[in-house]
């Protein structure tokens, strides 16, 4: 055992490394976000997807003219998607992505008007879709649009949320059905 000045200079040295990376680790240790649903919490497994259905309704256009297609959400009880536009930049919005066909074009979307919540996830209220809503498409059909049913392909991109937590964005796929006469 040496007690002479310069083993005891090279042990502190090498105490203090160690303390200092030890200090490091756990400032780099961090905790799960509150908004992301963990393996331990209640909602563990809940996809958004799941959360929502989405029941388009058949729409009949005339060659030549626009029409409005439907598509009815029911989000599951218990739960909330974020609205169009979204609270706030961060936050992933309900949005409803037609592609067109040929000689189907779509003109806009309409977002139903949101719900203004309190959760206790966030400090302010935010625009959210419960229960049963509707996101409405114009749809124009060219003059050339050949007559018959069309299906058109849409993705439905939703975060579901419930009072403590968001969970992972997903898209659903979703097919509008258009019979041009």
């Amino acid at each position: 055992m040496c007690i002479c000045g310069i083993c005891v200079k090279e042990n502190m040295k090498t105490l203090i490394a160690i303390l200092i990376l030890c200090c490091c680790l756990a400032a780099c240790a961090q905790a799960p976000p509150e908004n992301v649903a963990t393996s331990g919490s209640e909602g563990a497994g809940v996809k958004s997807v799941d959360v929502v259905q989405a029941r388009p309704e058949e729409v009949t256009l005339a060659a030549g003219e626009s029409g409005e297609a439907t598509v009815k959400l029911q989000i599951r009880s218990g739960y909330h998607v974020n609205a169009n536009p979204p609270s706030f930049p961060y936050l992933k919005a309900t949005e409803l992505d037609i592609t067109p066909a040929e000689g189907i074009a779509v003109e806009f979307m309409r977002y139903p008007d949101p719900l203004t919540k309190k959760f206790s996830f966030s400090e302010q209220p935010l625009a959210v879709y419960e229960g049963e809503t509707i996101v409405k498409a114009r749809l124009k059909a060219d003059k050339t649009a050949k007559s018959g049913k069309h299906n058109l392909s849409a993705k439905l991109r939703v975060q579901a949320c419930d009072d403590h937590v968001c969970y992972a964005p997903g898209t659903l796929d979703v097919t509008v059905p258009v019979t041009i006469k």
